[in-house]
Parts: structure tokens; sequence; C-alpha cells
């Protein structure tokens, strides 16, 4: 196959026969079924086969390894195996009122995540952020929209404030920022001016950044939401299709509360829950190396238990993620090594992990409700 498409006339039928045996343990079904060969060729005694991960950083990557060198050995024995691995989002973007072809700008989106939270102040732009520069660091193409129109931050966090332009006079050109692409009504805006917008005009200017902004080729556009259940939240849920929101919360009882009415919330327009994180979840001190859980310990992963909610993970309080954010480099960005980046990018695999779940169980839906499943294949990027 090329990039899971169609059979390559140099690809070796044993080779493809075998790897149909070998079953996605995310998804169940085989690789072919799935279109994750790329190609598979058969070199003397060595089997190169290009496979396609779902998500980067795929969890499922090592149990294939093992699976595939397997299958290979059985079907032509003595046969060694050589796997390159590449990428292939597919679209999932199921969830949601909307129609993926309403707003333009977001064509050629694969996943539309929204980054959530009941009330302010728990951080969700910090998440967002890094959530968004983890997942391009593991090789995947990601814009950034930040849509709290009343209180952007994405321009002080990603550190670009640039004139925003436009290359073809009709659309608005995303500006880019640490390897991601990024929109807001911060690029708009003078520092010291407020908006003073009621809610038909917010939902205006969502639209017109979902409409009218060049995204281009994304695998994921990440959506930092507004706090709370408002406007600007039921414009994406009627306006368009998205794949899942993840709700960030602190370990709060007051906190916790507000999870509740936001999973009601996106209960209530069809759009899935990817999970929930625990922001400021512990402090460690400098020389002790022991966790403080200043605000409470355990709230939220035992509030996702009762809502039937994946805990995405705690994300501890720390002041270099607060610096990173001041100064514009996010810490995923500025310390890639350091324990709370690992945590970030650990989130990222698992939302993106799920975002594919989610996806292919609403293509699924679609495609036995007689609707053609959209793919969208690119250049693979080797790890």
């Amino acid at each position: 196959m090329l990039f899971g498409n169609k059979v390559s006339q140099t690809d070796d039928p044993r080779l493809l026969q075998a790897l149909g045996t070998v079953v996605d343990p995310e998804l169940n079904k085989s690789l072919t079924d799935l279109e994750m060969v790329g190609h598979a060729q058969l070199d003397g005694d060595t089997a190169r086969i290009l496979l396609l991960q779902g998500s980067p950083g795929s969890p499922t990557k090592d149990a294939l390894t093992e699976a595939v060198g397997k299958a290979v050995h059985a079907a032509i024995p003595g046969t060694k195996t050589a796997i390159q691995w590449g990428l292939n989002v597919p679209n999932g973007r199921f969830g949601g009122g909307g129609s993926v072809e309403d707003l333009p700008g977001t064509d050629d989106v694969a996943h539309i995540i929204l980054v959530a939270s009941g009330k302010g102040g728990v951080g969700k732009s910090t998440v967002a952020s890094n959530l968004a520069i983890a997942l391009s660091r593991l090789g995947a193409q990601v814009g950034l929209m930040d849509a709290d129109i009343y209180g952007p931050s994405v321009p002080t966090m990603l550190g670009q404030n640039g004139d925003v332009t436009s290359a073809d006079g009709k659309t608005i050109d995303a500006l880019s920022a640490h390897g991601i692409k990024l929109m807001s009504m911060g690029f708009f805006l003078e520092p010291d001016k407020a908006m003073i917008w009621r809610g038909p005009m917010l939902t205006s200017a969502v639209k017109q950044f979902l409409r009218d902004v060049a995204w281009g080729h994304l695998d994921y556009l990440v959506v930092d939401l507004p706090p709370g259940t408002g406007d600007v939240q039921l414009t994406f849920a009627q306006a368009l299709k998205v794949t899942g929101a993840v709700i960030v919360s602190t370990p709060q009882d007051v906190a916790l509360a507000d999870v509740i009415r936001a999973k009601t919330m996106f209960d209530t327009v069809n759009i899935p829950i990817l999970g929930l994180v625990e922001n400021m979840s512990y402090f460690v001190c400098d020389g002790c190396d022991k966790k403080h859980y200043i605000f409470a310990h355990g709230g939220a992963k035992e509030a996702a238990r009762r809502m039937d909610m994946d805990f995405l993970g705690e994300v501890p309080l720390l002041p270099a993620v607060r610096e990173g954010g001041d100064r514009g480099i996010p810490i995923v960005q500025a310390e890639p090594d350091s324990p709370v980046a690992r945590t970030f990018v650990q989130l990222a695999r698992d939302v993106a992990s799920k975002a594919r779940v989610v996806g292919a169980v609403g293509a699924e839906a679609e495609a036995s409700k007689g609707a053609s499943k959209v793919g969208r294949a690119r250049l693979p990027i080797v790890n």
C-alpha cells in the first residue's frame, strides 16, 4: 500500500497477508483494515515495512513492532524485519452538531480538541499551550486557537505579538511560534484595550477564526476555550464537528463542582470527553523532594471515576511552569527534559490516543448510517 490508500506494485503479497493477521490493540482491527501499511517490501532476507501510526507517540508501537516481527517470521521463516514508522492521522471529528464542511478554514484539520474548564483560574491556558507544543514535538502538525475572546492569553504565553497578515487578501494567515500555528483575538487588540462585546459578537468572532483563518493541514487544532459554559462553547458545539474535549480542574471541591457542569454541557451537545486533567496538583519544595498537596489530594481522580471520565493525570504546581508562560516559552519548549515537561508529553500521547479511538468509533457510526468515511494521508514522519 502507498500511504495506506492503494496497493503498490512492489509490495510483497506474502507480507501483506502476514500484516493482515496483526491486530492493533487500540482499535481491535488488522493493520491492513486500518490502512496502517505504507509499504511492505522484501529485500533479500529482510522485510522492509513502513507502518503509519494513527496518533503520535502511540502506546501500541512496541507491541505492534513485536507482533509484526512474529507474523513476518511465521509467514516467511528466516526473514528479518526492518520497520520504519510514519504518521497518518485520520479524520476524527464526529462530535457536536455542526458539519465539517460548514467552516472551510478547518476543512483539512483531522482533529479539533477543546480544552475547557468549568471555572477560571485553573490553568486551562497553560495546559492547552503545553499540550499543543507537546503534540508538535511528537511529530504532529498542530494549531492552537485562543477562543477566550475577553481574556486572550495565547499571545503572552506563546511570546507572539506579530502583525496579522493575509497572503491572498481573502483569508487570515495564522501566526507561528514554537512549531505550531496560532490565532487569538489578542493579536488584533492593543494590550490596554478591553473587549466589550455581547454574545452574538463573540459568536461571530469565533466563527471567523474557524472560517477565515488559513489553518492549512493540521493533525490537531487545540482550542483554548473560555471558562464556563457560555456562548463560545455552544458555538463550537452547534457550528462544526469536533473530536472531543479535555476538562481541566484543580483539586479543590469548588473547582470539581464546576467540572460536573462542564461535563453536563458536553454530554448535552454530544461532544465526547477525552478526559480530566488535574492541574496544580502538588508542589515539590526545593531540597526536600517531597510532594506537598496544597489544595487537596485525589479529588479530580475520584471525580473522574464518579463521572465515568478518564483521568489523564496530575500536573504539578511549579514556578517554572508559570515563568515559562510569562516569558512566552512554555515549559515543554523551554525545558523539554524536565519532569513536568514529560508529564505534558505523556498527556499529549494519551489525548492523541483517545482522540484516535473516539474518532474510529465516530467513523464507524457514520459508516453505519451510510456516510462515507473521510481520511487524509500525508508524507510520513520517520521516528
